[in-house]
């Protein structure tokens, strides 16, 4: 490199990706990670619909009790 060159070293002026959008990836990621988490968490008798359903907040006590 020679010496008054106005090149500069490892800057970039943009960032590679939307920030909106690596914000969206990195939730859903997250929210995949704590899916596998319950999954591999739940007691036989549930089934992944049961998983995804306590996942997202939509179950009632009837998907979380054993069925008889």
């Amino acid at each position: 490199m020679a010496v008054g060159s106005s090149e500069v070293l490892n800057q970039t002026s943009k960032m590679p990706y939307c920030p909106m959008r690596m914000a969206v990836g990195g939730f859903g990621v997250a929210a995949v990670i704590g899916y596998f988490v319950l999954y591999s968490k739940k007691k036989p008798e549930a089934s992944a619909l049961d998983v995804a359903k306590v996942a997202s907040g939509t179950s009632n006590p009837g998907n979380t009790r054993p069925r008889s």
